[in-house]
């Protein structure tokens, strides 16, 4: 049986399920907004209702939907009192965001190595990379995954630093049957289109902190006081509000969020068994503190050794024409990327001279994973049934039998 990527048959030419799945909520949701003629956040009543039910269901006080993940980030380092020139610590391995956000706070993103078994920042090294100048430890609990909080909140009362959440992929995830989101000092998620709650764009910042709350909500409201008057601006801030349009479809989807998030815990805990005997494939292992997982992404770590020596691309190009929709996920650490690289954080691209180094670091796990090992599947694909993932295991199966045959 010869590979699809030298002219074999493939696995399968069925597609996987497609995103976003939609339905009669959504359009009922957004004909219910263009008929009350209120579109904007502050004249409706569909933002209000979201916030309180997604803070509800993340134990938090307070929630303060924005326009998009990425600007939560900032607001709400901001809200935390996170100033120019404060460092805040990051992992190496993560969407541009969350480094950029704390650019654009005018903070500097120092950068520290994941943990190999779950890719989130690795809370060994973390106090290493504590100086005087720091202010904020952003974590991420990425694809899903909880990061360690019990440690990393440890290390922040230690040092008196505020606790940033980088929840963008982690809807509904919980460490040790908390909620993510609301455990540090703000927690910030995402809407955007590939998310698994989606309204196209569009972000949440939740908080227990009333003071974080207060000034989030004026930083994304023009710097307006709740109090206050239409025209009366208390602080720095911007337009950075939702609208109705796009909390109605955040409403209608989150109502069936967990239902499609049970399909994916099923199908992630079936390939895991499908491809955890598979020599030179390894899932990242589940810790039992992570109670809930939105299952955002499924991720494995691929060993060249175990098919012929042949890369991580090559072996994705392959997984492919097989009819498997196979992602590398990042493809350089954070600190390699042109923008830190050459500190072009200006107006248009000009150099900004920050006390960092970003050169010169060098985080061993981040670096494997971007370039040898990490291989993704989206969340769509884990939408499919017991069959698709059935195929997943036969083309990867297939591809280790016929390694030798692949060229490059």
């Amino acid at each position: 049986m010869s590979l699809a990527i030298n002219g074999g048959t493939p696995v399968r030419t069925m597609p996987f399920p497609v995103w976003p799945v939609w339905g009669d909520e959504e359009i009922e949701g957004l004909t219910r907004v263009i008929k009350s003629g209120k579109w904007g956040r502050l004249a409706g009543k569909e933002s209000e209702c979201f916030e309180k039910q997604f803070a509800e269901a993340h134990a938090a006080k307070h929630g303060i939907a924005i326009n998009s993940g990425t600007t939560a980030l900032r607001i709400a380092l901001t809200a935390a009192d996170v100033d120019a020139g404060d460092e805040v610590i990051v992992p190496a391995y993560t969407f541009i965001a969350t480094a950029s956000a704390a650019v654009e706070a005018g903070a500097v993103p120092i950068f520290v190595d994941i943990d190999r078994d779950t890719y989130n920042i690795d809370v060994r090294l973390i106090e290493a990379a504590i100086t005087p100048r720091t202010k904020a430890i952003m974590p991420v609990h990425f694809a899903g995954r909880p990061a360690d909080m019990d440690a990393i909140m440890k290390i922040a009362a230690r040092h008196h630093l505020v606790v940033i959440e980088d929840a963008a992929q982690a809807w509904g995830s919980a460490w040790k049957g908390r909620p993510v989101g609301a455990i540090g000092a703000a927690g910030c998620f995402s809407f955007q289109s590939s998310k698994n709650i989606n309204c196209g764009e569009g972000g949440i910042i939740l908080t227990n902190d009333d003071l974080v709350a207060k000034f989030a909500r004026s930083h994304h409201n023009c710097g307006r006081s709740e109090d206050g008057l239409w025209y009366e601006h208390f602080y720095f801030g911007g337009n950075y509000r939702i609208t109705e349009f796009q909390s109605a479809v955040l409403l209608a989807q989150f109502g069936r969020y967990e239902e499609l998030k049970a399909i994916r815990r099923a199908n992630l805990d079936l390939l895991n068994e499908l491809l955890g005997g598979i020599e030179g494939i390894s899932p990242l292992p589940m810790q039992e503190e992570v109670t809930s997982h939105s299952c955002h992404l499924y991720i494995f770590r691929y060993d060249k050794r175990a098919f012929a020596g042949k890369s991580k691309q090559l072996f994705i190009d392959a997984m492919r024409k097989e009819g498997i929709p196979t992602s590398p996920g990042y493809s350089i650490p954070l600190y390699k990327q042109p923008v830190f690289m050459n500190k072009s954080f200006g107006p248009r691209g000009r150099k900004v001279d920050l006390p960092v180094d970003y050169a010169s670091n060098f985080c061993p796990e981040s670096e494997k994973a971007c370039y040898e090992e990490a291989i993704w599947f989206t969340q769509s694909v884990l939408l499919g049934t017991e069959e698709d993932m059935q195929d997943i295991a036969a083309a990867v199966r297939k591809i280790q039998l016929h390694a030798d045959e692949l060229k490059g």
